[in-house]
């Protein structure tokens, strides 16, 4: 039902917390399911420096937020912000259909966290 990399991803979460000295946070919640997802960033000179995040709700939820800080990990704001949910998707190997939410919800707290960052 799960690709291997969505497992790792679960089973092994990259970039999990807070980053020591985070320049932006926030915190978004899918109202249908229930998932939230919390990230933050500690930015220098238009660059992500580091990125983390703290999810609650379902395996594809956690596997997305994770693929996620490990895609915008060291990007430019402007690279950051081009990253699409195809993006988090390929990152965990494919979701199910049912499964495309958590996916968004990845980018739509990382798109959240660089507003607020810049």
């Amino acid at each position: 039902m799960y690709s291997a990399e969505l497992l790792d991803h679960f089973q092994h979460p990259r970039n999990a917390g807070d980053p020591a000295d985070a320049t932006a946070r926030t915190r978004i919640e899918n109202p249908a399911c229930g998932d939230v997802l919390e990230l933050a960033v500690r930015i220098a000179d238009g660059r992500i420096l580091d990125i983390g995040f703290r999810a609650k709700g379902c395996v594809p939820a956690m596997a997305c937020a994770s693929a996620v800080t490990e895609l915008a990990k060291g990007r430019s704001v402007e690279q950051a912000r081009g990253l699409d949910k195809r993006d988090v998707v390929a990152a965990v190997g494919g979701l199910p259909a049912a499964s495309g939410h958590a996916a968004q919800l990845a980018i739509d707290a990382l798109r959240a966290v660089l507003r607020t960052a810049t």
